[in-house]
């Protein structure tokens, strides 16, 4: 009997082309979407998974308190005392290790070749007893236990050593220290929340002239070691989490603070499962860009919605052509088939499209999966499908869908009573067409929302991309400050302000489009004393030319100058700042007492407010400082900052002035640079990526709905062919029977439209919210989706009702 349904099922694939051809391809194509976005989702949840220990590995974060107990940062690192005290306050804690990350490009050297790297980590010894590592060479229980090791992964051994052997060759890092090559270790995997290229053994930071083993263990202010520990299995972890507070009051130095003051109240400790970091972590100094949860579900829904539409068009495509098979069922039912047996045939036909379509869409999702690589920037993979666990679920997906997209008709078709049918009173019934009138409605109403989602994405994008920033960002050439200039720094500066395409150039510890993290202590003038402030102050520290290079404009008072040595004592703070200690006319702090990190001054100027971070977050109050005299350079700056003049030709004569004089100061180190405008370009790529995807998932569903909408109107016109013809022998025009044709269809997608409107409301009005700048919602946006979705339903059934208004009538009433 199987076989009987399955040769039937063939015959109506062949006998209906259209229709079958439409149901097919929509089905491929919806299949393919949730292919191609479940592997996406399947990479982005399974970020860390690769460790054996990950679901017994969390790592320890840290956050900061106002007085008034507001959390004004939170860190994914933590000071470098914290690991080993842990370790020894709690002895359930198996395992303990630490990471400390070199922010900025190091060059390396091996013989003549030299090389700036990034991600390069200092890494405990007992690293490799948490994480799981590959080791190629080298013995992973000693590689990285005494100091000045170091582990490479095989391609930068490749690029150093070419085909020779690598282990207990030297490489020196920044021209200052040797380090011997004890490993070469496996990659880390794309789904891992880090990917140090290089690893230092941990205990080189005993060595005093790179960090002490002092400062290892006193140093609470550095908050830059990730620092992760294994507890044992299904471990009450909040039991833990609920001492901390009398375990940073154990251990924490109290110096200086007001009598009764508790260092649990300005700090907090967290335990953070290392399997969540990638897509809830959104925590200040992350190793990466991590992923977000909520863009995983958006995503999913998205693939969910358009299964759905194509679901919808076999439901309405089916029921559509029941006038069709009418007689067929009748014949059936009169030779003796039951209702479940017709039941069952229609549903094995739908069933054997679904499959069909899994196989098409499985060539299509391989074909393609490289096209969404580019636009996500990550590196999906087949292989992830093919797992049993994803796998068996996938091969039960057809079924799910053939009896979803297939019970309906089924049900429907089955109900037929073969005596009307036989004598040719059959008529579908109103009860099937309002359903299918639901179905339209619901494919343009998901349509439309993700239209509308789709332009609020791309506007709020380009706000970002082009809103004024409070500077000029534009021209800017950015790069790591090195301590090699620390003594000829007024010679290289001077050298460069001769070339007539270069403009300005300075020093500060970070640059517009990084995160402001760093913050000390303020305490301001309250009558004849300094009184500390409650407000979160962070810090910037510059050099004299930091605001003349960056065009941030002067509110009140003056910017830095050469000419005033008391400069160094001298605080620049922002409109914010100023706001946030309660004081709105800007000049009333000129000249008043100041103190920022023990150092006490004057108030010299105060700059107009302007984003230094990303539009994501608000514009902070801000405090800049020049260096101590007695202060290395290189201990206090990390950027350096070159405004160019002129057009595309100077900019490349610039650039190459630029390189030759970095190389004649700085041989040692590689020239690499970056516009500054591209790295806050660099800053929205998610959002870049999120409104691609947008962009083509939304034009899939539309599509497919047209496609749907093409089919059903096709069916449709064909069963108005006499009233057609009769209309235009009385004299109907062209154009009124394309009025007539698609009136009833443009209905239902103007119903869609209203239908629309509020859900994406919603949606993007919660999706703004994690904008602190951000647009307004504009009612002209939902109007354009609306009219779009019309214009292009109108296209589609306009082509099926021209043709049927053209068709001469008399070939229509011929048999009347």
């Amino acid at each position: 009997m199987l076989k009987n349904y399955l040769r039937i099922a063939v015959r109506n694939l062949a006998k209906y082309k259209l229709i079958s051809f439409i149901n097919l391809f929509g089905l491929t194509v919806g299949l393919t979407c949730c292919l191609l976005i479940l592997s996406f989702i399947l990479h982005e949840t399974s970020y860390d998974r690769y460790n054996s220990k990950a679901d017994r590995t969390w790592r320890v974060t840290r956050s900061f308190n106002n007085p008034d107990g507001v959390v004004s940062l939170h860190l994914g690192t933590v000071a470098p005392p914290f690991g080993p005290l842990l370790r020894n306050d709690f002895p359930d804690i198996q395992k303990m290790t630490r990471l400390l990350e070199i922010e900025h490009a190091t060059p390396m050297r091996y013989e003549d070749k030299i090389f700036n790297e990034q991600n390069i980590f200092f890494a405990d010894t007992n690293f490799v007893d948490i994480f799981d590592i590959t080791f190629l060479e080298g013995n992973p229980n000693t590689a990285l236990t005494d100091p000045n090791s170091i582990l490479l992964t095989p391609d930068v051994a490749r690029k150093y050593f070419g085909d020779a052997d690598p282990m207990n060759k030297v490489v020196r890092m920044d021209n200052q220290i040797n380090f011997k090559v004890t490993g070469i270790y496996k990659p880390f995997p794309s789904a891992a929340h880090l990917h140090p290229k290089l690893l230092l053994s941990f205990s080189t930071l005993n060595d005093s002239t790179i960090y002490g083993e002092r400062g290892l263990r006193t140093n609470w202010g550095n908050n830059s070691f990730f620092t992760y520990i294994l507890l044992p299995k299904d471990y009450p972890v909040q039991s833990m989490v609920a001492q901390f507070p009398a375990f940073l009051d154990r251990h924490m130095p109290t110096d200086g603070a007001p009598p009764g003051y508790k260092p649990h109240q300005g700090t907090k400790l967290f335990l953070q499962p290392l399997t969540s970091i990638h897509l809830r972590s959104h925590l200040d100094s992350e190793a990466e860009e991590n992923g977000d949860a909520s863009r995983v579900t958006i995503f999913g829904a998205i693939a969910l919605f358009i299964l759905l539409i194509a679901c919808i068009n076999y439901m309405n495509l089916s029921t559509a052509r029941s006038s069709l098979r009418a007689r067929e069922i009748g014949i059936r039912k009169v030779s003796g088939a039951v209702r479940q047996e017709i039941i069952f045939q229609f549903l094995s036909e739908s069933i054997l499209f679904s499959y069909i379509a899994l196989i098409l869409a499985a060539v299509l999702t391989w074909v393609t999966l490289p096209a969404l690589d580019s636009v996500t920037g990550l590196t999906l993979s087949v292989n992830t499908l093919l797992q049993p666990v994803i796998l068996i679920p996938l091969l039960l997906t057809p079924l799910l869908v053939g009896i979803l997209s297939g019970l309906y008709p089924a049900l429907f078709l089955s109900s037929f009573q073969p005596s009307k049918v036989l004598k040719g009173l059959f008529k579908a019934g109103s009860g099937s067409i309002s359903f299918r009138k639901v179905l339209v409605v619901t494919q343009f109403a998901i349509s439309i929302v993700l239209l509308i989602s789709t332009a609020i994405v791309f506007q709020q994008l380009h706000f970002m991309q082009n809103t004024s920033l409070g500077f000029d960002k534009d021209l800017i050439v950015t790069m790591n400050y090195n301590a090699g200039l620390d003594k000829t720094y007024e010679s290289f500066r001077s050298r460069l302000l001769q070339d007539p395409h270069i403009r300005e150039i300075t020093r500060s510890s970070r640059i517009p489009s990084g995160r402001l993290l760093d913050e000390q202590g303020a305490a301001t003038q309250s009558g004849d004393s300094l009184r500390p402030v409650t407000a979160d102050i962070k810090y910037l520290t510059v050099d004299h030319d930091f605001l003349s290079t960056f065009g941030i404009p002067i509110a009140a008072g003056r910017d830095y100058s050469r000419l005033y040595a008391t400069d160094t004592t001298g605080f620049i703070l922002n409109s914010a700042a100023t706001k946030a200690l309660g004081i709105r006319d800007p000049t009333e702090m000129i000249g008043r007492n100041f103190s920022y990190g023990g150092t006490k001054g004057k108030v010299i100027g105060i700059t107009k407010d302007f984003n230094f971070e990303s539009l994501h977050q608000s514009i902070v109050p801000l405090i800049l400082t020049l260096p101590a005299p007695s202060q290395a350079a290189s201990n206090s700056f990390a950027k350096m900052s070159v405004k160019l003049v002129g057009n595309k030709d100077n900019i490349t004569e610039a650039l190459n002035r630029l390189g030759s004089a970095w190389k004649s100061y700085l041989p040692e180190v590689p020239f690499e640079y970056t516009f500054l405008d591209e790295k806050f370009d660099q800053l929205y790529t998610s959002e870049q990526r999120q409104g691609t995807l947008f962009t083509v998932f939304s034009g899939i569903a539309i599509f497919i709905a047209c496609l749907g909408l093409l089919g059903l109107s096709a069916f449709s016109i064909s069963q108005r062919i006499k009233e057609i013809g009769i209309r235009k022998v009385l004299g109907a025009s062209t154009g009124g029977l394309i009025r007539l044709l698609s009136v009833d269809f443009l209905k239902l997608v103007a119903l869609a439209a209203l239908i629309a409107f509020p859900i994406a409301w919603y949606a993007m009005h919660n999706w703004l919210r994690d904008f602190a700048y951000r647009i307004s919602i504009q009612w002209w946006i939902f109007g354009i989706a609306g009219l779009l979705a019309a214009l292009v339903a109108l296209a589609t059934i306009s082509f099926q009702a021209l043709k049927a208004a053209l068709a001469n009538p008399v070939n229509s009433l011929r048999s009347e």
